[in-house]
């Protein structure tokens, strides 16, 4: 079986009963050293205790399922025997630590994931970092039996403490001061961190987590049904902590959603998922933006904006509006569909094909008709069949000098085209698009899915303000 080349949030089933994760880069003068670890999670997406955390300094799992196998220069190894894991875990997250710097200072940065029978390179992913000192690099999880692996690629500035928390490992302040030893020592201590103790149950819905920067408060929420609101009060603390998290902290954007219609998308409308998406992203939206509107544009073969969504406004908008693109036996209608709601779009009118080339344009010609003192955020939702690539790379690459971030989110199909391959475009004075796809969507938690929705946008607003592109 041939590598198969990674970018950041594709993924690829995993055959071997066992695996071997290699972080490696090129060592040289003045070079940050990095140690690998991995921490096994249960479906809660949270450690048992402080043994499911494996690294240079604990390095085996008591189920003797994952090793930390130890360094040689230029590469850290953790091996997982996935056919041994208890049936409790549920995904086995490969992280890493810099030491003397940070990931942007390492040269060749990557993982690679090996059978670890064979050596046989099963997939390699080229990491892009830049001030963290911490990442997640990939992730093997179990999906209908089997397993998966998916290249993740998401730093935290807050080290190695902010990583450990997100996953259930309560850190105190007093730093760590144990060197490496190939032998466990108790207590267990965290490389280059805090020492973790017992760990913490989720958070309940009435105790959020403390916040370096609160969340808003808006107009309007108080009208909405109380399961909703608390949702969307608990939800805009969650994208508080993942921006500041990543040192975004009181950061201000203008949000913008666009949702894929075309006949692939049908079932995921159908499911319902779709208006569940929408929900979690109008919390994004209430945390960034100052008003606390969304502008929202939907496309299959044409595109289509859609009344600005308000957080009063919720419940109405997500039955008016979030709705799959339709098929004219005899081209695009006319007259509108009967029984039409007022601000409703007709859907004939969007078709059933993908064409995301023409939505990416018409946002282009609204950010620029109407600018704003903040920078734009772009959600961009779509479940693949990529095939306008000369196109959308056009109008991409002629964005990079525009106050806009383009984030994609891929739900669950494939054919993601040059979406997935513009990290690694070069010609651009900044890297203005963001990519991940998953698998389900539904089942991924909210921290998740605002830590990996909030990972890059934080970097290109540091760059673009560099860069002038911004104030």
């Amino acid at each position: 079986m041939a590598s198969v080349p990674l970018s950041k949030g594709a993924n690829i089933p995993v055959a071997a009963a066992a695996v071997r994760a290699v972080l490696s880069w090129t060592p040289g003068a003045g070079t940050p050293d990095a140690d690998a670890s991995a921490l096994l999670l249960t479906e809660g997406g949270r450690v048992r205790d402080d043994g499911d955390f494996v690294f240079y300094n604990q390095p085996r799992h008591s189920s003797g399922a994952v090793r930390h196998q130890g360094k040689r220069d230029g590469t850290d190894t953790v091996e997982v025997d996935l056919s041994s894991l208890e049936a409790c875990v549920d995904r086995v997250v490969l992280s890493a630590s810099a030491d003397g710097g940070t990931f942007g200072q390492l040269r060749g940065l990557r993982l690679l994931l090996l059978d670890a029978a064979s050596g046989t390179e099963l997939a390699r992913f080229d990491i892009t970092a830049g001030a963290e000192t911490a990442l997640v690099a990939g992730e093997l999880y179990r999906r209908a039996g089997a397993w998966k692996f998916r290249a993740v690629g998401q730093g935290y500035a807050a080290g190695l403490a902010g990583l450990a928390t997100d996953y259930g490992i309560t850190v105190d302040d007093a730093p760590s001061p144990v060197p490496p030893s190939p032998v466990p020592q108790p207590p267990v201590r965290m490389p280059h961190a805090p020492v973790p103790q017992a760990p913490a149950p989720p958070p309940p819905v009435a105790s959020p987590p403390t916040l370096a920067q609160p969340a808003r408060s808006d107009r309007g929420e108080e009208q909405l049904p109380v399961d909703m609101r608390k949702r969307l009060s608990l939800r805009k603390q969650q994208v508080a902590v993942s921006l500041s998290k990543h040192g975004a902290a009181g950061a201000t954007a203008r949000v913008i959603l666009v949702l894929d219609a075309s006949g692939s998308m049908a079932m995921l409308y159908s499911r319902g998922v779709v208006a569940d998406v929408v929900e979690r992203m109008a919390a994004v939206a209430a945390q960034l933006d100052d008003d606390g509107e969304m502008q929202a544009w939907t496309f299959a073969t044409h595109p289509a904006r859609l009344p600005d969504l308000t957080v009063a406004g919720l419940p109405q908008w997500l039955q008016l509006h979030v709705r799959g693109g339709e098929m004219s036996l005899f081209g695009r209608p006319k007259k509108p569909k009967k029984g039409m709601r007022p601000g409703q779009v007709d859907m004939r009118l969007v078709g059933i094909q993908n064409e995301e080339q023409k939505v990416i344009a018409e946002v282009r010609d609204y950010v620029r008709a109407n600018p704003a003192q903040a920078p734009t955020l772009v959600l961009f939702f779509s479940d693949g069949g990529v095939y306008r690539n000369a196109e959308i790379e056009r109008e991409l690459r002629a964005a990079v000098e525009e106050p806009v971030f383009w984030q994609f989110v891929g739900l669950g199909k494939a054919d993601y085209g040059v979406l997935e391959r513009f990290d690694t475009l070069p010609g651009r004075r900044v890297d203005n698009v963001g990519f991940f796809a998953v698998d389900d969507i539904a089942v991924v938690s909210d921290p998740e899915l605002y830590d990996r929705l909030l990972t890059e946008f934080p970097s290109w607003l540091t760059a673009a303000r560099r860069a002038g592109i911004i104030g």
